[in-house]
C-alpha cells in the first residue's frame, strides 16, 4: 500500500477548541505525525464537551483522532525548553493562544525559528495578530456574529440566528489546514518557513461570497429570507402527507423547470419572469404554493421518487439517525466504524476525501491525556531521569 500523503509530517498541536485542533486533525487522517501538547492539569476542554460514556468524552475521541497525546506546561522552563526541542524536530506548529501569549513565554517566532528556520507556525485567533480586537477573547460564535452569517440566517421576522454547531470554528478548521499546506509549498521552493496568521472572522466572511462587493458596487445588504433564496425559486423545505420534510433547490433554470413541470405548474415555465433565478425568486410565493401543495399530497418516499424520474433536486431533511442509515454515506463510508481501546467500536465521519493512490485513514481514536508523554520526550532523548524531574517541576 502506498504510503499516506503526509507521510513524514510532523505537526505539533498546541490549539484547543475548536479550529486549530481541527486542521491538526484533517492533516494527522492522511499520515501527519501529530502530538497533541496539552497543559497537564487542564486538557483539551472539548475532552469535556458534549455526551460523555462510562466518564469518557466522545467529542475528543474525533477530535484526538490519529494524535498522540502528551502533557506540557509552557509557562515552567522545562516545559518552554522541551517545546523548543519538540519545535527543532517538527515541520508545523499549530496553536490559538490569544496574541502575545507564546511571546510572554519567550516561545514567540524568533525563538521557534532559532531552533528551526524551516518552521511553520500556525496561529489562529478570533480576531487576527493585530487591530483594534487583536486582544479579545474570539470564539466561533463571534465570527457568526460579525462576519454577517447570523443576520442572514432565520426568518424575516424573526431574531438573527447562530448555528447549533460550531459552524464558523469547523470553516476556519479546514482553512487552516489548506493555510499550512500552502505555506509547506513555498517551503518547498523557499526552504524557509514562515508565520500563518488565520483568524476566525476571516473564512467565515469568505465562504458568504460576494456581499461585499455587492454593497460596494450596488450599496445592497441581503436580507433574511429564512430557507427561501433571493436568487432563485422555488427553493424552500415543504412537508410531506407523511410529516417528513424534503428540500427543493432550483439553482439551474433547467431544474426549475422539471420542478414545475413535475408538480404540474407548466404554465409557470412560460412566464416571461421565470427566465430568470432573481425573477423566479420575486414570485416565491406562488411557485411555493403550488410545489408545496402538490408535495404535501404525498409521502416522502413519493416524493423522493417522482424528483429522481424527473431529475429534479429533492433531499430529505435527515437527522442523525437517518445520516447513520441513508445508503449514500453507506456506500461511500462516510460514517466509518474504528475501534477504540476504552470504549470498542465507534462511528465516527471517515476522512474527508478518498484519493485513489495515498488515501488518508483513521489509525486510531482520541488518546488519554498525556498517555505518550513518556514515549515522546523518550523518543527525543530525554532519560528517565529528566521526565522525572520535569515531571517534579510541573512541567508535564
Amino acid at each position: 500500500m502506498n504510503r499516506a500523503p503526509l507521510t513524514g509530517l510532523r505537526v505539533l498541536d498546541l490549539a484547543t477548541l475548536f479550529a486549530g485542533p481541527l486542521a491538526a486533525t484533517a492533516l494527522g487522517d492522511f499520515g501527519a505525525e501529530v502530538i497533541k501538547v496539552e497543559h497537564p492539569d487542564r486538557p483539551d476542554p472539548s475532552r469535556g464537551h458534549g455526551p460523555a460514556k462510562d466518564g469518557i468524552g466522545l467529542w475528543w475521541k474525533h477530535l484526538g483522532r490519529n494524535k498522540r497525546a502528551i502533557t506540557l506546561n509552557l509557562s515552567t522552563p522545562g516545559g518552554r525548553d522541551t517545546l523548543l526541542r519538540l519545535a527543532a524536530t517538527a515541520d508545523v506548529i499549530i496553536e490559538n493562544f490569544r496574541p502575545g501569549t507564546l511571546e510572554k513565554w519567550d516561545l514567540g517566532w524568533p525563538e521557534l525559528s532559532a531552533v528551526n528556520p524551516r518552521l511553520v507556525l500556525t496561529r489562529v485567533t478570533g480576531f487576527g495578530q493585530f487591530g483594534p480586537y487583536a486582544h479579545r477573547p474570539g470564539f466561533g460564535t463571534l465570527a457568526e456574529a460579525m462576519s454577517g452569517f447570523a443576520a442572514l440566517t432565520g426568518e424575516p421576522d424573526a431574531p438573527p440566528t447562530l448555528p447549533p454547531f460550531g459552524l464558523a470554528d469547523s470553516i476556519a478548521g479546514l482553512a487552516t489546514a489548506y493555510a499550512v499546506l500552502t505555506a509547506l509549498a513555498a517551503r518547498d521552493r523557499t526552504g524557509e518557513g514562515q508565520v500563518v496568521d488565520l483568524a476566525l472572522i476571516e473564512p467565515m466572511l469568505s465562504v458568504l461570497g460576494p456581499q461585499p462587493t455587492w454593497y460596494d458596487q450596488l450599496g445592497y445588504v441581503q436580507q433574511r429570507t429564512g430557507n427561501r433564496s433571493a436568487n432563485n425559486a422555488p427553493r424552500n423545505t415543504y412537508r410531506t402527507a407523511d410529516g417528513s420534510w424534503v428540500a427543493v433547490s432550483t439553482s439551474a433554470q433547467s431544474v426549475a423547470e422539471r420542478v414545475m413541470r413535475l408538480v404540474g405548474r407548466p404554465d409557470l415555465v412560460d412566464q416571461p419572469w421565470f427566465a430568470t433565478g432573481v425573477e423566479r425568486a420575486r414570485h416565491a410565493d406562488e411557485l411555493d404554493a403550488a410545489v408545496g401543495g402538490w408535495i404535501a399530497e404525498r409521502t416522502r418516499d413519493e416524493v423522493l421518487a417522482a424528483f429522481e424520474k424527473a431529475e429534479a433536486a429533492v433531499a430529505p431533511i435527515q437527522d442523525v439517525r437517518d445520516v447513520m442509515t441513508d445508503p449514500q454515506y453507506q456506500a461511500l463510508d462516510t460514517i466509518t466504524t474504528v475501534d477504540d481501546p476504552e470504549l470498542g467500536p465507534l462511528r465516527m465521519q471517515n476522512v474527508l476525501f478518498r484519493l485513489s493512490a495515498t488515501p488518508g485513514a483513521i489509525r486510531w481514536t482520541g488518546r488519554p491525556h498525556g498517555a505518550d508523554t513518556d514515549e515522546v520526550l523518550t523518543e527525543l532523548g530525554l532519560t528517565p531521569a529528566e521526565v522525572a524531574a520535569l515531571r517534579a517541576e510541573g512541567a508535564v
